[in-house]
């Protein structure tokens, strides 16, 4: 299906602020985890492209030196990107887009956030924008969603206790992803770094889930991983040394839990064992990752599934030995085993559910007439 605008020279697309997208429904995240769930099932049909020689890659960016001559070049602190992360997705989304990341943790310090991200949504045919949107709460939503698509399929029908660590936005989407797949839930362990943050999420939790009933903040990795069925590190840092990145401990670990992790994570010798179950959003962007990155690749990105690529080129991990959930959605691979199976899966974030979840909201948004129509050209004065 062609999403070409007109047959005329004019081009027209719309403009969302943040309030416009939650308007059109961004927030919604029981729709956003239907939505990955269908962008995954064109991700193992094929029908997509990001960027690089694989069509895999997570991005483009900029990388700038400790050392520079220009003082007004940026340094490379943490969490330091600038990127562009580009892809077409077919099926009935039949869109492109690229979503700008611009990122610094020193934002914080200026009362923003540590992210500030736009996504421009194109038609695949013309090149032609259809939208230029606010995209922290897109990103945002859709990073979240993609551990509760996991769960859907990956986690016990009767989970119940949550252990969170980093209670920020991304904590906050995959709860939320959490909440809307698994109705049981009702405990929440929490571990954070600064009590602000942790009173703000409480608040959250207790204005949004009231079935969470029982919520304990905890010191350490091992009181919020001990007996949770559901295990979650969405925190933020510094790499470079992964044993300096939060750690998942075999002996802490229930039986029949699942963890979904879409930040730093190291996991011991023990988690790395083959019956330990390993599952990947997309085996391709891992692969994309370990042919860019210098070796060891978990050093520079620090989710866990950068770390099995390691693994399988120091040959203690077979490339068979992961599976992607796209597989497991397709039904050519087995979603839980039984009721003690451990399962970890990687969240490494892709631009295609960027352009999955764009296309939801722009197509809400067109329905309900919201946004600022912005015009490019009547006639273009080059062609």
């Amino acid at each position: 299906m062609s999403t070409t605008q007109s047959t005329t020279t004019r081009i027209d697309f719309i403009y969302l602020s943040e309030q416009d997208m939650i308007r059109a429904g961004v927030t919604d995240m029981a729709a956003c985890v239907d939505t990955m769930e269908e962008m995954f099932g064109l991700l193992y049909a094929g029908d997509y492209r990001m960027a690089g020689p694989n069509n895999d890659s997570h991005g483009a960016m900029v990388i700038f030196p400790a050392d520079s001559p220009f003082p007004n070049m940026p340094k490379p602190s943490a969490d330091r990107r600038m990127m562009a992360m580009p892809a077409y997705l077919g099926g009935r989304f039949c869109t492109a887009g690229v979503k700008w990341y611009g990122s610094n943790i020193a934002n914080r310090d200026k009362g923003l956030p540590r992210s500030i991200l736009m996504f421009t949504l194109t038609d695949p045919d013309t090149g032609a924008p259809l939208a230029h949107m606010s995209a922290n709460l897109l990103s945002a939503y859709r990073t979240g969603a993609i551990p509760g698509v996991g769960a859907r399929h990956l986690a016990r029908k009767d989970a119940k206790v949550v252990g969170l660590l980093g209670p920020g936005v991304m904590g906050k989407t995959t709860l939320a992803a959490f909440m809307a797949v698994c109705p049981h839930i009702d405990t929440l362990k929490l571990k954070g770094r600064g009590q602000k943050s942790l009173d703000d999420f409480l608040a959250w939790v207790r204005d949004s889930y009231p079935q969470i009933t029982t919520v304990q903040v905890v010191d350490t990795l091992e009181a919020l991983v001990r007996n949770s069925d559901l295990v979650t590190y969405c925190s933020s840092g510094e790499t470079g040394d992964p044993s300096t990145y939060p750690i998942v401990r075999r002996e802490w670990v229930k039986p029949g839990a699942f963890l979904a992790m879409p930040a730093c994570c190291s996991l011991d010798a023990e988690m790395e064992q083959p019956d330990v179950r390993k599952v990947l959003d997309n085996t391709g962007l891992y692969q994309a990752w370990f042919a860019e990155l210098p070796k060891p690749a978990h050093n520079t990105v620090p989710v866990i599934g950068v770390r099995f690529m390691d693994m399988i080129a120091e040959g203690s991990l077979r490339l068979e030995d992961v599976e992607d959930i796209g597989k497991i959605i397709a039904g050519d691979a087995p979603g839980r085993r039984d009721d003690n199976e451990i399962i970890v899966m990687s969240v490494g974030g892709m631009p295609v559910e960027d352009v999955a979840w764009g296309t939801v909201v722009y197509r809400n948004a067109v329905t309900r007439g919201i946004g600022v129509t912005l015009n490019l050209w009547e006639t273009p004065e080059l062609r």
